[in-house]
C-alpha cells in the first residue's frame, strides 16, 4: 500500500503511465489464463503486449489516429482467427474472448491516465481507492454480521443486499473523507451522488469478475498477491470505479 500512495501521488505522469501499461499486462495474463489456459499462445502474447500499449491512447486522444491502434488489434485477431483455427465450433468463442479481454482491462484501466489528467487528477484517484476500500470492508462487515438475503447466489453465495448496504455506506464514508480532506471542489450533494454511484459499480466489478472465475471454475485470479489471489481480485471493483468517476467528474463537477 504505501508503493500505491507514492506513486499515484509523486509519480511522474510517464512514469504512471508505464505503471498502469503494466499493470494492463499482468491483468490481461490473468484473465487469459482463466479462458484460454492451453491455447492461442500467439494470440495471447500479442493481445497482452497490445492491451498493454491501448492504456496509453487516453494520453493521445486528441489525435484521432489513436483509434488505429483498436481498429489494428481486431484486424490482427480476425486474421489469425480465420486462417489459424483449431477447431471451427470455438474459433469465434477464442475470438470473443481475446476482445472481451481488451474491453474488460486496458480499456476501464485506462481511465486511470484520463483521471491523472484531470484538475486535482490525483486527489481524484485516492478518492476513487478510499471508497471501494471502504465500500469493500463495510459490505463485508455488514453482510459477515446481517446478511440474510443473498444478492446473487447463482455467482457467489456470500453476497448479500445487507452486504450491499453496508458497501453503500462505506462509499459515502469514503466519499465524503476524500472531500473535506483534500477535494472541497466536490459540493456535498455531488459527493452524495458520487458515493451512490460507487456504491452500485463497485460490486457490479466485483460481481462480474466472480461470474468469470465461477464459468471456469478457478477460485482467485493468479496468485502473485500472496495472501489476496491474483491481480484481478483486488482490482475488480476498482477496474469498474474508475471509468465512472472520470464520467463523473466530466460531466457533473468539470463542466
Amino acid at each position: 500500500m504505501p508503493l500505491v500512495v507514492m506513486l499515484i501521488g509523486f509519480a511522474p505522469p510517464f512514469w504512471f503511465a508505464a505503471a498502469v501499461m503494466a499493470l494492463a499486462g499482468w491483468g490481461l495474463f490473468e484473465f487469459y489464463s482463466i479462458c484460454l489456459p492451453e491455447r492461442r499462445t500467439l494470440e495471447k502474447t500479442v493481445a497482452i503486449l497490445a492491451g498493454a500499449l491501448l492504456t496509453w491512447l487516453p494520453l493521445w486522444q486528441n489525435d484521432g489516429r489513436a483509434q488505429l491502434v483498436w481498429v489494428g488489434t481486431f484486424y490482427f485477431f480476425a486474421l489469425v482467427i480465420l486462417f489459424h483455427f483449431q477447431d471451427l465450433r470455438i474459433a469465434m468463442a477464442d475470438f470473443a474472448l481475446l476482445i472481451c479481454g481488451l474491453f474488460y482491462i486496458p480499456l476501464l484501466l485506462g481511465y486511470l491516465n484520463l483521471l491523472m489528467k484531470l484538475p486535482q487528477g490525483r486527489c481524484w484517484i485516492f478518492l476513487t481507492l478510499m471508497a471501494i476500500m471502504a465500500n469493500d470492508s463495510l459490505a463485508y462487515f455488514a453482510g459477515s454480521r446481517w446478511g440474510r438475503h443473498p444478492l446473487y447466489p447463482a455467482i457467489s453465495a456470500k453476497k448479500t443486499w445487507e452486504g450491499l448496504a453496508g458497501g453503500l455506506a462505506g462509499s459515502l464514508i469514503g466519499v465524503l473523507l476524500a472531500k473535506y480532506a483534500f477535494l472541497p471542489v466536490l459540493s456535498f450533494s455531488s459527493a452524495l451522488l458520487l458515493a451512490v454511484i460507487l456504491g452500485f459499480v463497485g460490486p457490479l466489478g466485483d460481481l462480474f469478475e466472480s461470474m468469470l472465475k465461477r464459468s471456469y471454475g478457478v477460485k482467485d485470479s493468479g496468485r502473485g498477491i500472496p495472501g489476496h489471489g491474483g491481480l484481478l481480485d483486488r482490482l475488480d471493483s476498482l477496474l469498474f470505479a474508475f471509468p465512472a468517476v472520470y464520467s463523473f467528474c466530466m460531466w457533473h463537477v468539470l463542466s
